[in-house]
């Protein structure tokens, strides 16, 4: 049986069982989504039906008003379809340091959505692109028949207006295939640089390795393999203590499509909310009181995924070989 995370954490050091500081709040817009990938943690898909409403928008966009220098990250399912996607980037220009979204890449080859890159690009839109391999066979089984060349498709189109190079800024996102932990980020990142360079001239900012967690779609395939505990004893076995002070719920704070607070998108996910002393949810009301330094984070298990090898983040590894 595994130590359970929050102990193992607590060795390292007990102030990283506390939040420290906010630096980005990340925002999820609803579980639409024009895919239905096999290892989406929110189970997003063309039927979701969840869908961020204008009074939680209006209150994000005053709180980044009173806030500067926060960074804004923008998750879904797919954002881009939610009908507030437009007016939450342009509300917040100018009062948001960063503003970034997190894009499944093929959103941009949907009829009527061909406006996006022009407003990616106007807005200086930060964009966080999920391409899970540089192989064409492991993003369409992952992904969906037909996901790999509307994807390069779609950073050609990134490409052509200037994506890529500073200041435009595109990155992409690896996830593993299966139920093991990345290798080398900056090793997959050159992998996709030659791949993707001499197949198709692409060219991006970098990539950012994250793990699976086990939840979702992606703890259901594992637990009809069978291969769930033995998935979940990897994670613990990979612990890395050094990623261990990084990880980002001590930092970041996740506002769910109802209004309701988190501590990470994979706790949003599982119904983990960040509560008061008396157990009642904080909502996007209660922003400030949820990111006073020192408050309790909660945690799981799940939490190994975020520190296991090189550390996992919204932002990649933790621990950079080379770094």
């Amino acid at each position: 049986m595994n130590r359970a995370f929050k102990e193992q954490l607590k060795e390292v050091n007990p102030l990283y069982l506390g939040f420290d500081k906010l630096q980005t709040l990340q925002v999820n817009l609803g579980d639409q989504c024009n895919l239905r990938c096999s290892h989406c943690h929110v189970g997003a898909s063309p039927t979701g039906t969840e869908s961020m409403g204008q009074e939680v928008i209006d209150r994000l966009i005053a709180f980044f008003a009173r806030s500067p220098g926060l960074t804004l990250d923008v998750t879904g399912g797919c954002p881009e379809i939610s009908p507030r996607f437009r007016y939450l980037f342009e509300l917040t220009e100018g009062i948001a340091a960063r503003r970034m979204v997190r894009s499944n890449l093929t959103i941009i080859t949907e009829p009527g959505m061909e406006w996006l890159p022009d407003f990616y690009r106007r807005h200086r839109v930060v964009i966080i692109g999920s391409l899970p391999c540089y192989l064409k066979e492991n993003v369409d089984r992952q992904r969906g028949e037909g996901v790999y060349d509307r994807s390069i498709e779609a950073l050609r189109r990134l490409n052509a207006i200037g994506y890529g190079n500073s200041p435009l800024e595109l990155n992409l996102v690896y996830n593993p295939g299966g139920d093991f932990v990345p290798g080398s980020q900056k090793q997959l990142a050159d992998a996709y640089r030659q791949e993707l360079g001499e197949q198709w001239g692409i060219r991006f900012n970098d990539l950012y390795t994250i793990t699976n967690a086990p939840i979702g779609r992606f703890r259901a395939q594992l637990e009809e393999m069978g291969t769930y505990d033995r998935y979940v004893n990897l994670l613990a076995r990979s612990f890395n203590p050094d990623a261990a002070g990084s990880i980002m719920c001590r930092s970041l704070i996740s506002v769910g499509w109802n209004g309701n607070l988190y501590n990470c998108d994979f706790n949003q996910a599982l119904g983990m909310p960040i509560t008061a002393d008396d157990g009642t949810v904080l909502t996007i009301e209660d922003l400030e009181a949820a990111t006073r330094n020192g408050n309790e984070i909660c945690l799981a298990d799940h939490c190994y995924s975020c520190t296991a090898g090189e550390g996992s983040s919204c932002t990649g590894a933790l621990v950079v070989e080379g770094c």
